[in-house]
């Protein structure tokens, strides 16, 4: 059994150990807001947060995240991540929404390191994060309202 924590509460899985943890998070715990995007970790669909970094669930083995602490779009509560989340409401960049979980968890590490970022910085730490309807221009314009005390 491989136990970690998820959304904080303990959880179990008899997963063999080098099972995707996306796979885990949706098949077995049922938590659909993580998405399957590519599965080689060059897409950021499946962003979740291990011990609070930005993580691509898709190639981190189950076994990896054992007695650590694992994130979803689910489980989600900083201040940070609350204002983004009406941010990107309030901007008007979700639009076929099946990035927007990666997309939001990738900013929420953002901002957990760097309170008030450049563009520069926005580009390069959501660099990998890829949105078929080409909504950047709004997401970036998302973070800088999230990071200046705007959607909250």
């Amino acid at each position: 059994m491989i136990q970690f924590e998820l959304n904080g509460e303990t959880v179990s899985t008899d997963s063999p150990p080098d099972t995707p943890l996306l796979w885990v998070i949706r098949d077995e715990l049922k938590l659909k807001g993580t998405k399957f995007g590519c599965g080689i970790a060059m897409c950021g669909a499946c962003t979740v947060h291990l011990d609070g970094t930005a993580t691509r669930s898709c190639v981190t083995p189950v076994s990896a995240v054992e007695s650590m602490t694992v994130t979803t779009i689910e489980g989600i509560e900083s201040d940070a991540s609350k204002a983004l989340q009406t941010a990107w409401v309030d901007e008007q960049v979700p639009q076929c929404g099946y990035c927007q979980s990666g997309q939001i968890m990738q900013a929420a590490d953002l901002l957990s390191k760097n309170s008030n970022p450049s563009d520069a910085d926005i580009d390069a730490a959501m660099n990998g994060n890829l949105c078929r309807c080409m909504a950047y221009t709004r997401i970036r314009k998302a973070i800088k309202s999230a990071a200046n005390g705007g959607g909250a």
